[in-house]
């Protein structure tokens, strides 16, 4: 897709065997983009583009969010508590649904009508069409959606317990394997040309440098959701991240500081600042956000109370994907801490990753309540 960019004075590439099969067809939505170029006053390091309908443009016009990530079939299990251990416990109820960080943050952002790529693999199995169909329903245009035949689709169990927590197991399948040792031109071509790229930790480290470099080398500004393998991350990917966001627990785990009170969040952060990270975007849970830009004071965002949590699952998915869309629409970064707080809110009240992203109207509704 040839996407014209504004020149920008700064800021490209991946891993494994494996035979690719054909991508799969999608839908294209009936209204399309057209955009013009906006400095953003809130992040002078690189233009955000402002974006209104417009059916007689072409899809080539704006420059679209692209998820490198995960996708993965959830197997849902709906419990009290968790198992002893050598103790087996009854499920009240189970299913399998649509999911995966790259998944769900692709999901989300079609939902919220802005023009969405994922780039990612599933296997030639029941749960790999599940996944197509779901991101298609969504609005993700699959163009670089691989089927491989010699990995099953990565899939989770997710462990739902009263109130909406969970615990998740994962395996990794054509998440983890079968790369090929270098992107294909094509891959490398959107990522160059998009507007914001977001990755997560559910796929090999060497894919997510390979990515972050190409789209440094463009100006494209990379996101990386600290979500996925507990494992160090590597500095070479690190980097090439503009935003790094992590939860409580994952802040703690990368910088070995505590992070229980904000106070010991910022002081985590100033590690995070001497590893060349300069914006730090913290997920508090029911404390809410913070944005942590070096130099500046941070921007705290309380949530938006849900009328009930029903299951937390993809809220920090949701919560990253619709602050990135905000973003590259234009809006500050105040704005965008609370677009994506509404869109947490709602997507706690439904179960299931995918299932429960919401709509763009659905977001405004909440956020034009609260006015």
């Amino acid at each position: 897709m040839a996407v014209s960019r504004p020149s920008l004075d700064y800021w490209p590439i991946l891993p494994e065997i494996c035979i690719r099969a054909s991508t799969k067809s999608i839908k294209i939505p009936s209204s399309y983009l057209q955009f013009t170029n906006l400095q953003n006053p809130s992040n002078s390091r690189y233009p955000i583009l402002r974006f209104s309908l417009d059916s007689s443009k072409t899809p080539t016009g704006p420059p679209p969010l692209v998820v490198v990530g995960s996708a993965n079939a959830d197997i849902y299990v709906e419990i009290d508590r968790l198992p002893e251990v050598g103790e087996t416990i009854s499920a009240r109820n189970g299913q399998t649904l649509a999911g995966g960080k790259g998944a769900n943050q692709a999901c989300c952002g079609g939902k919220l009508e802005y023009p969405t790529y994922f780039l990612g693999q599933v296997g030639e199995d029941a749960h790999g069409k599940l996944i197509t169909a779901a991101l298609e329903e969504g609005g993700v245009r699959l163009d670089h959606l691989t089927t491989v035949a010699a990995a099953p689709t990565g899939h989770a169990v997710v462990m739902l317990q009263s109130g909406g927590q969970n615990s998740i197991i994962i395996v990794g399948g054509a998440n983890m394997n079968c790369w090929p040792v270098a992107l294909s031109d094509s891959d490398l071509e959107i990522i160059r040309t998009a507007g914001i790229v977001l990755l997560q930790r559910e796929i090999p480290d060497s894919v997510n440098i390979q990515v972050a470099k190409a789209a440094r080398s463009a100006g494209v500004p990379v996101i990386l959701d600290a979500g996925g393998v507990d494992a160090p991350i590597p500095q070479e990917l690190l980097d090439h991240v503009d935003i790094f966001s992590p939860n409580e627990s994952e802040l703690s785990r990368l910088t070995g500081c505590p992070t229980e009170s904000f106070e010991q969040i910022g002081q985590a952060v100033e590690k995070c600042y001497k590893m060349g990270i300069e914006q730090v975007l913290v997920k508090l849970g029911a404390k809410g956000s913070a944005l942590f830009t070096q130099g500046e004071e941070p921007i705290r965002q309380p949530i938006i109370s849900a009328a009930k949590v029903i299951d937390t699952t993809g809220a920090g998915d949701t919560f990253t994907a619709s602050f990135a869309v905000a973003l590259v629409e234009g809006k500050s970064k105040k704005e965008s801490l609370k677009f994506a707080a509404a869109a947490a809110s709602l997507c706690v009240q439904v179960k299931g990753a995918i299932p429960s992203m919401p709509d763009r109207e659905s977001v405004l509704n909440l956020l034009h309540s609260r006015d």
